[in-house]
């Protein structure tokens, strides 16, 4: 190659460096939309991770951890907020992505060992984020296209990803002030900025009408993105694990069905189900809260927990494991602690809506109890054990 023809080269790059420059320039790429946009994203990634941390150490309590009882909405609003506001958050991330996409092309890559180092956290935390959201949208989709444990990888990757946000917000706090106090009204691009600006939020609201319907049931009929229809399914709710699925199905109707109440006891228990009808039987309202974001409230009436627990006696502080007739699985059985257990609202549940429980929500007996995740209100219940 000649040396013209080198420096035809260096032209080239030249003038590639200095278009992606000028486009960064343009209103619609200005530091003011980047960091208004990363204000926006700051808070909804601050309100998923608080609620993700909720979600799994509802479903994975430390031992020194006890989860009160009531309110007994308190994780169907947590969750809701984690799974709908994660929805919102996709055109809030795009929108932020396509403003600085120029800024990958910078040349030289990095200017020293910092701004490498700089550069690598912004890659983990742009990388996590759409790990975390695309993951998460697939989740609630019940479309597993992977063969990693989705639960443990969406947890490790949200204290990469807000760790690194975190640093990435001391870095750029002092450019993020100096951009928000730039005055829109000297600026000929201020209202293309703020059109963007406006659509993005429209984006995310239009979103977030359209999902919330699943978890707050008086919008139940605009959830048009929701993956789950709140009111579908056997006796008016939705299943996420039929009895056939959980190869059940030849099981529950077995006329030597027990519930054994076992363990720390003074007296263990073997109940039929109709020495369990014959029990003085309440009724509650209370929702089911499912971990992919959606709800719905049923009225449930069956034996309190903590009357049958008497009747073996059983200690006031004992923890307690309900354990399915499932044989495997990662909830076929689910801990229950004292501050449950002793709620009046938790229920070894034999109805639901005044019918006997349908197979597929748990016949011939279910817990259900306030401010649990649904995957721990374990269904087809044939042992209780106390300890």
């Amino acid at each position: 190659m000649t040396r013209p023809d080198l420096r035809g080269l260096n032209d080239r790059a030249e003038a590639v460096v200095r278009g992606v420059g000028g486009r960064f320039r343009s209103g619609l790429h200005s530091e003011r939309v980047a960091a208004r946009l990363g204000l926006w994203l700051g808070g909804m990634f601050t309100v998923a991770f608080v609620t993700g941390l909720i979600s799994h150490f509802m479903q994975h309590p430390p031992s020194w951890l006890l989860w009160p009882s009531r309110p007994v909405n308190l994780y169907r609003v947590t969750q809701g907020l984690h799974v709908i506001g994660g929805l919102a958050t996709i055109p809030l991330l795009l929108a932020k992505l396509w403003t600085v996409y120029p800024r990958l092309f910078q040349w030289p890559p990095f200017r020293s060992a910092s701004h490498a180092v700089e550069r690598a956290l912004v890659l983990v935390l742009v990388g996590g984020a759409l790990f975390q959201l695309f993951t998460g949208l697939l989740n609630i989709s019940y479309a597993y296209l992977w063969p990693f444990s989705f639960t443990v990888a969406h947890y490790w990757t949200a204290y990469l990803v807000y760790g690194a946000l975190l640093i990435h917000v001391v870095n750029e706090w002092a450019k993020v002030r100096a951009a928000l106090r730039t005055r829109d009204e000297v600026d000929p691009e201020a209202t293309g900025r703020r059109r963007f600006l406006g659509t993005v939020a429209a984006a995310s609201g239009l979103t977030v009408l359209f999902t919330v319907g699943e978890t707050y049931a008086p919008l139940a009929r605009l959830a048009l993105l929701a993956p789950r229809d709140p009111r579908i399914g056997p006796q008016g709710l939705p299943v996420n694990k039929s009895a056939a699925a959980a190869g059940v199905a030849a099981l529950i109707g077995d006329p030597g069905y027990r519930l054994t109440v076992t363990g720390a006891v003074r007296a263990e228990l073997s109940l039929t189900y109709a020495d369990l009808v014959r029990l003085p039987q309440h009724t509650v309202r209370l929702p089911i809260s499912c971990v992919e974001g959606w709800s719905a409230e049923a009225e449930w009436t069956g034996v309190r927990l903590s009357e049958l627990l008497a009747r073996a006696g059983a200690a006031a502080d004992a923890v307690v494991t309900v354990e399915s007739l499932e044989r495997g699985g990662a909830y076929r059985s689910s801990e229950v602690r004292p501050p449950h257990w002793h709620d009046p609202l938790t229920l070894l549940a034999l109805r639901v809506n005044g019918s006997p429980l349908a197979a597929d929500h748990g016949f011939p007996v279910r817990l259900i109890a306030p401010d649990r995740p649904g995957v721990l209100q374990t269904k087809w219940v044939t042992r209780v054990v106390v300890s």
